[in-house]
């Protein structure tokens, strides 16, 4: 009896999927590709769209802070507008935005019309991903809806695989420009499948969103992110310190506003899960510093190496390549050694590899750079699935969509404050010359590693009572 039911079981789940609904997949995939393409492709570039804008390779990080801060604060929303206006609805405008903001990328003549329309971008970008997986759920039986995700997720990770490379030869081979215009055609096939394969759907009675909510915590992290990041100069220190004034003044502000409001933006009960709230902040103090290499990286190829776009984006495989390699190894040196002893050795390799890249200089063996690539690629990738799991797993599953949706918030704050500090650093050390700006690198690979190193402090405060007894299952 039981052998019949897994026989039957396993025909359901092997049964193939309508057409339709494979290519929902298919367009969901996609899209999910261009996303995560776009906050890697842009790196091996800025050197090629600083020149052509007349700026600092430096003066560019706003092109990527403001792509993925935008994300940050609009990804709350994308639940709430699918279950207003409809998944199709809000699924194509997305998409349509994404393009629009795409094409005004690309025809940017300034770093300001640059910066905005990459804001534009960001905006169709921060619903792709949320609203594509509900799309997903909505559309895909139970019994097919993780194979289906899993799917959909590979998309997530060929992207930043392929990104930094494909940069380099879109640079090289043609203009800057195309690292935008290539996704103009996709977006256009977007939306011409969403119309034919997604469904009409919206829900009556949804709660109106809380807009004072998600206004106080995109001014908490704007008003943060902009006190790292202006300008040097007379005044600067004051007009810094009023800015962290006032991200820190909205934190309160919120608590308040949340305590009074029925359905806020995110319940201050997630905060009860000790866990939660350890790991939000070991995450954060953990990818500045990972993301300020994809940053940094090809950066310092270009301008100390002398390394071309394509050459810097083919140096950035042997990470990709070793996180995706590494993958498997975290379950079982989880359930061996606990998430504990993990999380505290890993960040140690983490921030370690992050600092090996103030040894590379020009004459520096080839074969050292895709050795330390690889390192930090491996420890980097298991680092993040840990850590993704010591946070989510204690929230109950009320609070889990909700308890998801805010750690999405802080891996985009994450990227965007990577990219500001590590560019504020090697503005920081540099003076005039090569020579000062090469240790001006390197003394930023390793101020952002001690920045990782301090997430090794905050993880040892996590309670591990309950995470020893399913730390191997979690991390599975």
């Amino acid at each position: 009896m039981s052998a019949a039911r897994r026989h039957g079981r396993g025909t359901m789940l092997a049964m193939p999927k309508p057409p339709s609904q494979q290519a929902l997949l298919w367009v969901v995939a996609a899209c999910f590709f261009m996303q995560t393409l776009d906050t890697t492709i842009v790196n091996t570039a800025l050197p090629a769209m600083a020149r052509s804008l007349g700026e600092e390779a430096l003066a560019l990080k706003p092109v990527v802070v403001a792509y993925t801060l935008t994300m940050a604060m609009l990804t709350p929303a994308s639940g709430w507008l699918a279950d207003r206006y409809g998944t199709r609805r809000v699924y194509l405008a997305a998409i349509l935005v994404f393009a629009v903001g795409s094409i005004f990328c690309a025809l940017a003549q300034t770093l300001a019309q640059l910066t905005i329309a990459r804001v534009v971008q960001g905006v169709g970008g921060s619903m792709l991903l949320p609203i594509g997986r509900l799309a997903v759920l909505r559309t895909v039986p139970g019994e097919q809806y993780i194979s289906a995700l899993a799917f959909v997720s590979i998309a997530g990770q060929v992207g930043p695989i392929f990104g930094p490379t494909l940069g380099g030869l879109l640079v090289q081979a043609a203009s800057w420009h195309w690292i935008f215009m290539i996704n103009v055609p996709i977006g256009i096939a977007g939306l011409f499948a969403v119309r034919r394969y997604l469904p009409e759907d919206a829900l009556s009675g949804v709660a109106p969103f809380d807009v004072l909510g998600c206004g106080l915590l995109s001014l908490c992290m704007a008003a943060f992110s902009l006190a790292l990041d202006l300008p040097a100069g007379e005044g600067r220190m004051g007009w810094s310190a009023a800015l962290f004034g006032v991200s820190a003044l909205t934190v309160p502000l919120y608590m308040i506003h949340a305590r009074r409001r029925e359905n806020p933006l995110f319940k201050l009960r997630l905060f009860g899960e000790p866990n939660f709230s350890v790991g939000l902040a070991g995450n954060l103090a953990c990818r500045i510093g990972s993301s300020a290499v994809p940053f940094l990286l090809p950066l310092l190829l270009q301008l100390q190496l002398g390394y071309t776009p394509l050459q810097s984006g083919l140096m950035m495989l042997p990470a990709a390549i070793a996180g995706t390699v590494s993958k498997p190894w975290i379950a079982p040196l989880v359930r061996r050694f606990g998430y504990d002893a993990f999380l505290l050795v890993n960040t140690v390799l983490v921030g370690a590899s992050i600092m090996s890249f103030a040894a590379i200089s020009p004459g520096w063996p080839l074969g050292l750079q895709v050795a330390q690539l690889a390192w930090f690629g491996a420890t980097n990738s298991m680092q993040f699935a840990a850590m993704n799991s010591v946070t989510l797993k204690g929230l109950s599953k009320r609070d889990a969509g909700s308890g998801n949706s805010l750690f999405s918030m802080v891996q985009m704050l994450a990227i965007g404050l990577g990219v500001t500090i590590g560019g504020g650093l090697v503005d920081l050390f540099s003076g005039e010359g090569s020579a000062a700006l090469g240790r001006a690198f390197s003394l930023s690979f390793l101020s952002v590693g001690a920045i990782t190193l301090l997430s090794a402090w905050i993880f040892r405060r996590l309670d591990m009572s309950g995470l020893r007894a399913s730390g191997g299952r979690a991390a599975g």
